[in-house]
């Protein structure tokens, strides 16, 4: 079984800064390419940053150069490091991760349970 825990959440103001983590945890052989989603009320889930176990990054367009992501190989962790956080930044994240395990060696996506953003004065 793998799960994966978030933190970091939490209230800030615009223009702040906040740095969310996910921590990959479970038996696992492998783990490629992982990143980050959010999700604001009443809208789709969206994309906001991934990464490959080659470190090779991919943002979405609202968040390239406010946004950076990076990962631990060694600690099977991804950090998503947000400044200048507007408060169209409100909403879920979400971690994820493409991991094999000895049930499905074959690659499956694992999701977080999310942590809430809120950007407000």
């Amino acid at each position: 079984q793998v799960h994966l825990v978030e933190s970091g959440g939490g209230l800030v103001q615009p223009g702040g800064s906040l740095t969310l983590s996910c921590e990959v945890i479970g038996r696992f052989f492998s783990i490629g390419a992982m990143g980050w989603y959010r999700q604001a009320p009443g809208k789709q889930r969206e994309l906001v940053a991934t990464i490959t176990r080659g470190y090779i990054t991919n943002y979405a367009d609202s968040v390239k150069g406010r946004f950076t992501i990076s990962r631990d190989n060694a600690n099977n962790a991804v950090n998503l490091q947000m400044n200048s956080l507007k408060p169209e930044d409100t909403a879920v994240y979400y971690c994820n991760a493409d991991a094999s395990t000895p049930q499905y060696p074959s690659t499956v996506t694992y999701w977080g349970q999310g942590t809430q953003v809120t950007v407000s004065s």
